[in-house]
């Protein structure tokens, strides 16, 4: 099923994107709304028929659409739309999809904000929501109900790091109805979700898409039949609810976007060497690149193999009294920051059932097996990753904790 041809780096470097007087950086045109020539045409671009013209940017914006075009590149898809943040991707999208009475299956391994508009936020609506774990595909089958019109999944899970099996799930939903949905914000450019067989593919491109943490951005990669519905005047959800991204930081995150195969290649090389380090050393962790991880296998399956594993690494250290003391002092030594998010060329650690996965119950944080002394690292692009090794290193041994 996966698309050997489809190469997402080369995909973004054949495009010929340029700026309105021939700048090799295209021109960011920070106009709310724009000019007709006549008023046949404005009426036409209300009733979506007026291809090529730019109507308002909380609708379309050529700087947005710059960037929207690269992604869909990237992805393999038609089109795409890019949002104000990554929680405005997902929401967005849920709500497109979904009508009161619906009914939605999902990770329950997710970041923390998607499962709290899950499981809270989406009662407002009366829309219904049944958390698997997507490991468990009989189960999956099982769930799936006449109403439903989601499976949502994440391709790596925040913070478990699952893999999920993206064209099994395809299968799964296939002549159902249901819309597979996958979250890629962890492994641009490693997993396809599209070509492997996702019907949208969301982002919070906050993460590594942009790289350094200045911006907070979102998008929706999927056929032009989605992305003219989320945008249509009179029924789309991204038109409605308004959640645009500002067009300056379109710009800023497509000239990231360039750097972004040589980025994820380091996040994954580093990732790699402290995984064998913390292996050698005896600690409990998650990482998907190594044998010992029960979706290793999987992981190869699906992922191109130039980009390596992901950037994405966790340490089990027990407790949450063990987990705070060894953040602040790998903080203090330099290893990184102490914060949430990932994706930055810097290293970030957070304990996760604290932070990024606090809005998931205790209990089932523990169902789930997540332990109160996960810490979540965000593996930066750091030029001597053996001093990193050393620095964690010695956190651990000052604290006992090998």
């Amino acid at each position: 099923m996966k698309n050997k041809k489809h190469d997402p780096a080369t995909a973004i470097q054949d495009l010929k994107q340029f700026g309105e007087f021939g700048g090799v950086n295209i021109s960011i045109t920070d106009s709310a709304t724009f000019t007709f020539m006549t008023e046949e045409e404005m009426i036409k671009a209300f009733h979506g028929e007026a291809p090529g013209c730019f109507l308002y940017s909380r609708h379309w914006n050529p700087t947005n659409r710059y960037l929207s075009e690269a992604l869909a590149a990237m992805e393999g898809t038609e089109l795409a739309w890019v949002t104000s943040s990554g929680m405005a991707a997902i929401t967005t999208t849920l709500l497109q999809l979904c009508n009161s009475g619906d009914h939605i299956i999902t990770s329950v391994t997710t970041y923390g904000g998607t499962f709290a508009f899950l499981n809270n936020y989406l009662k407002k609506f009366n829309i219904d929501v049944t958390f698997v774990n997507i490991e468990d595909h009989e189960s999956i089958k099982r769930a799936i109900r006449p109403n439903t019109k989601v499976l949502y999944t994440e391709s790596m899970t925040n913070p478990m790091l699952q893999i999920s099996d993206i064209p099994a799930l395809a299968d799964i939903v296939k002549g159902t109805g249901v819309k597979l949905v996958v979250d890629n914000t962890f492994t641009p450019m490693i997993i396809s979700p599209a070509k492997l067989g996702a019907d949208i593919v969301v982002y919070s491109m906050t993460k590594f898409v942009n790289g350094k943490n200045d911006h907070v951005a979102g998008a929706i990669c999927s056929t032009e039949e989605f992305i003219n519905a989320i945008s249509d005047v009179n029924t789309g959800t991204a038109m409605l609810l308004g959640p645009v991204l500002d067009p300056l930081r379109s710009s800023s995150i497509l000239k990231n976007l360039g750097t972004l195969h040589i980025r994820m290649q380091k996040h994954s090389e580093n990732a790699m060497y402290l995984a064998e380090r913390f292996k050698e050393t005896g600690l409990k962790f998650k990482y998907p690149g190594l044998p010992e991880h029960p979706n290793y296998e999987l992981f190869n399956r699906l992922r191109n193999p130039d980009y390596g594993y992901g950037g994405m690494i966790a340490i089990d250290v027990e407790t949450a009294e063990k987990a705070a003391p060894f953040m602040e002092l790998m903080q203090e030594r330099g290893v990184g920051y102490h914060a949430v998010s990932l994706g930055y060329f810097k290293t970030l650690f957070s304990n996760s059932g604290k932070s990024t996965s606090s809005e998931v119950p205790e209990n089932i944080q523990r169902e789930m097996g997540l332990s109160p002394g996960l810490v979540r690292f965000s593996v930066g692009l750091d030029h001597d990753i053996e001093r990193t090794w050393q620095l964690i290193k010695s956190c651990l041994v000052d604290l006992k904790l090998i």
